[in-house]
C-alpha cells in the first residue's frame, strides 16, 4: 500500500499534520508513506523516518511545476490520498491525481481533504461567534479526516527522530556539555512572529528568579535580542542559543529538553508532537492548543479572546495583551512539574 501525505508549509502545519504519521503506521503498519512538501521545508518532514520519500515542490516553478510534479506522482498510483493542505496547489494536485473526485466513486474515501472551516473562522475573528470547538487543537484537526480511513490511534510514543548527525552534535556543544551532570532544565521559547503573542520579556525574567533550582535554555531569532536581557538575570544558569541555531538545530534542542514553556509558535508544536511536557502560555490566538495531555495549557479567560488567527491584529481592549498580563510569572513558576 502507498500512501500520499499533501501538506506543502508552513513550519507550524507541517508540525502538527506530521502527528498522523503515527497514526497511518498503527493502522496500515506495512504502508509506505510519501509527502508532498515545499522544498524549503523538506528537512522538517526527513526527521521522522517513517515517512520513506519526500517529494519537494519548489514555489519558484510556478503552477506549471505543480501539473509537472502531479503527473510524477501519479506514477506512483497511491492507494490512498490525504491533502491536509486545501490550497490552490493542492487542488491542483488532486486535480491530476483524482480528476473531479472520481476516483472516490470506484475506491470510496480513497481521497480524504482536511476543511479549513474558512466560514466558521469568519464569524469567530469577525463577529466573535465561535462555532469551532472549545478549545480548537490544530494538532488533533489534522487527524480528525482520516477517521474514513479508520485511522484513530494517534497517541502511541515515537522516540526514533532522525535528526542529522551534525545537528545532534551542536546540540551537544552547546547545551548538553554546558549543564551540570544532571542538572534538570527547561527550554524557553519566549519569541513569536507578532508582538501580540509574546509573554512579557520581564515575566520570562522573573520566572528565572522565581525558579533558582533549574537551569533554562532560551531559543530565539538572530534578531530577537531581548533573549539575551532573560539570559542576563542569572547567566550561570541561563544559556542563550538565540541566532546561534538553525531551525533543526531548535526543534533539535526541543526534543532533546525536559521541559518545554512556549507560547503560540512551531516550537510548541514540536513540543506537543514530541509528547514533551511543558506548558503552553496561549493569549490571543484561537488555533495553538496543543493536544499532548503533558502540556499545562496557561491561560485567562476574556470575552475578548480568541481574537486573532496568528497575532497580526492590534488588541481590541485598552489593556493591551492583558490575555497574557493575567498569567503571571508565580503561575507558571509554581506549575513547572516532572
Amino acid at each position: 500500500m502507498k500512501i500520499l501525505i499533501i501538506r506543502l508549509s508552513s513550519i507550524g502545519d507541517i508540525i502538527q499534520c506530521m502527528s498522523v504519521v503515527t497514526g497511518l503506521k498503527n493502522t496500515f503498519p506495512n504502508a509506505q508513506i510519501h509527502w508532498v512538501v515545499r522544498s524549503d521545508m523538506q528537512s522538517l518532514v526527513k526527521i521522522d523516518p517513517r515517512i520513506d520519500k519526500a517529494w519537494a515542490f519548489d514555489r519558484k516553478e510556478g503552477f506549471g511545476g505543480v501539473f509537472k510534479l502531479g503527473a510524477e506522482l501519479k506514477k506512483e498510483k497511491f492507494d490512498l490520498i490525504y491533502d491536509a493542505h486545501s490550497n490552490i496547489r493542492s487542488n491542483i494536485l488532486k486535480l491530476v491525481l483524482c480528476p473531479f473526485g472520481i476516483c472516490n466513486l470506484m475506491n470510496k474515501n480513497k481521497l480524504v481533504t482536511r476543511h479549513k472551516d474558512r466560514f466558521k473562522r469568519f464569524l469567530l475573528f469577525n463577529f466573535g461567534i465561535n462555532k469551532l470547538p472549545k478549545p480548537f487543537r490544530a494538532l488533533a484537526s489534522f487527524q480528525t479526516p482520516l477517521a474514513k480511513w479508520n485511522v484513530k490511534a494517534f497517541n502511541t510514543p515515537f522516540e526514533n527522530w532522525a535528526f542529522p548527525r551534525e545537528t545532534e552534535q551542536k546540540i551537544e556543544e552547546l547545551v548538553l556539555a554546558n549543564l551540570p551532570e544532571g542538572q534538570k532544565w527547561v527550554a524557553l521559547v519566549p519569541s513569536a512572529a507578532w508582538e501580540l503573542k509574546r509573554w512579557p520579556v520581564k515575566y520570562w525574567q522573573k520566572l528565572v528568579e522565581l525558579r533558582q533550582d533549574l537551569h533554562f535554555v532560551v531559543l530565539g531569532g538572530p534578531g530577537d535580542d531581548f533573549c539575551e536581557e532573560i539570559r542576563s538575570v542569572a547567566p550561570e544558569r541561563v544559556i542563550n542559543l538565540a541566532g546561534k541555531t538553525s531551525l533543526m538545530e531548535s526543534f533539535c534542542t526541543v526534543w532533546h529538553a525536559p521541559y518545554v514553556i512556549s507560547g503560540d509558535t512551531g516550537f510548541l508544536h514540536a513540543a506537543d508532537l514530541f509528547q514533551k511536557p511543558g506548558q503552553a502560555i496561549i493569549g490571543p490566538t484561537a488555533f495553538g492548543y496543543p493536544s499532548n495531555p503533558k502540556m499545562k495549557i496557561m491561560e485567562v479567560d476574556l470575552p475578548c479572546r480568541p481574537c486573532t488567527k496568528d497575532g497580526s491584529t492590534k488588541c481590541k481592549i485598552k489593556e493591551e495583551r492583558k490575555c497574557l498580563m493575567d498569567i503571571t510569572p508565580r503561575m507558571v513558576a509554581d506549575s513547572i512539574d516532572w
